[in-house]
């Protein structure tokens, strides 16, 4: 069997769909599928190429013995819509001239978003004799209408239609939440659909054989202090001032610190108000490779996870819940639906807060800090619930189960 994988996002990339689908390619490969990557000259966060890539030196390699092709990109700090428009749009014809000169494959399995490279995957499949997959791992375009990303009604309408071709002409469409799942399942009720979750890798996050790393002497933590933690894309989805509005709330306490890690369109503004309301709680760092999480993780006392307040994350799970909660880390989270039914109502290893309600986020921070017994125990649960429901190696075991029975249709 051979699965050729399309996605614009890969290693050395960092990012959650990056690390899933490379994940999930080691775990194929190393249980006798022929896996190829075809993705663009790694870019993301920072919108421009990186060195090693630039004029495309690098255009072949191969990263944990998985053979990986590039095509070229348009890349822009613009955070206009046009700007945006190209970038997904160079991909889409540049993946397909360069995938179009590969050897067949069984299947394509596409990332989706962006759902414009949906164009590229059909008629690559097509060309590749390939049966097409394609992968959401959010909503699009429904998520970019409803948290106001996208306005423009015919761009909406393209966009919708393509989702449709896309999904009618799958032989398979994964969803990385079971919410999406149920979505796609109500409004196609003809298309296969197979819940493909995200995972973590348990014996990489293992904290009983981590090292905590200087994250505390680094930005001036006592050791009473407690640390949370938020480590990800700074965007739009996420509602990240409420963390700065709920430090304010506490800017009468000393003992506690919030840590945003990462990069995204948002984080200047986030600077910007965290100066204007004069907060020293608020800790801002660059994003890391991942070989640096678990140590990090390690260092750190809670796992701050929110959303915000949108019927369309109902069903969301962001990816960073995993590692997180693999590393023994309560979670405070300000997810409503699935994420709140699997680790909080079940689990048992957090607490929950209303999404975008930074009083209620306030609440939560004071009944960690004065009950910090409660944490160890929130985080044994938080391992134990992982290491049993989202295992990388269980996912692709079942993904493969799925593949052996479509190839015979």
């Amino acid at each position: 069997m051979k699965i050729l994988i399309l996605t614009q996002y890969y290693p050395p990339e960092i990012g959650a769909p990056q690390n899933r689908l490379h994940e999930l390619a080691v775990r194929l490969q190393k249980a006798g599928v022929e896996v190829e990557v075809l993705t663009a000259m790694p870019n993301y966060p920072r919108m421009e190429i990186m060195d090693a890539y630039r004029g495309g030196k690098i255009r072949e390699e191969v990263i944990d013995e998985i053979p990986v092709k590039r095509a070229k990109i348009f890349v822009s700090k613009s955070k206009g819509i046009f700007a945006r428009l190209l970038n997904y749009f160079s991909f889409v014809f540049t993946s397909y001239w360069r995938g179009r000169r590969l050897e067949n494959a069984d299947f394509l399995l596409v990332e989706s978003p962006p759902l414009f490279l949906g164009y590229s995957a059909m008629r690559l499949a097509k060309k590749l004799n390939a049966k097409l997959i394609f992968n959401v791992s959010d909503l699009w375009p429904e998520s970019a209408e409803k948290m106001g990303v996208v306005n423009n009604r015919r761009l909406l309408a393209m966009a919708y239609k393509l989702e449709r071709k896309c999904y009618e002409r799958s032989t398979l469409v994964t969803g990385q939440t079971q919410g999406i799942v149920d979505n796609i399942s109500s409004r196609f009720p003809d298309t296969r659909v197979f819940w493909l979750p995200n995972g973590v890798d348990v014996e990489f996050y293992n904290p009983d054989i981590i090292q905590a790393g200087d994250l505390r002497e680094e930005i001036g933590a006592k050791k009473e202090d407690i640390l949370f933690f938020y480590g990800g894309i700074i965007g739009h989805a996420q509602g990240l001032e409420t963390l700065l509005e709920a430090a304010k709330l506490l800017e009468h306490r000393t003992d506690f610190k919030i840590i945003l890690q990462g990069a995204g369109p948002v984080k200047e503004s986030l600077l910007k108000l965290n100066k204007e309301l004069k907060l020293n709680s608020i800790v801002f760092r660059e994003p890391v490779q991942k070989s640096e999480m678990p140590s990090i993780l390690k260092s750190v006392d809670v796992a701050l996870v929110p959303l915000r307040k949108l019927d369309i994350f109902q069903g969301a799970i962001p990816s960073k819940i995993f590692e997180a909660q693999a590393m023994k880390l309560p979670l405070l989270l300000g997810v409503d639906g699935e994420a709140k039914k699997h680790f909080i109502d079940t689990a048992e290893s957090g607490l929950y807060f209303e999404p975008e309600n930074a009083k209620h986020l306030s609440e939560c921070m004071i009944e960690m800090m004065e009950n910090r017994a409660n944490l160890k125990i929130m985080g044994e649960n938080a391992r134990a619930y992982v290491e049993q429901n989202f295992n990388r190696n269980v996912i692709a075991e079942n993904l493969i189960k799925e593949l052996n029975t479509l190839e015979k249709i």
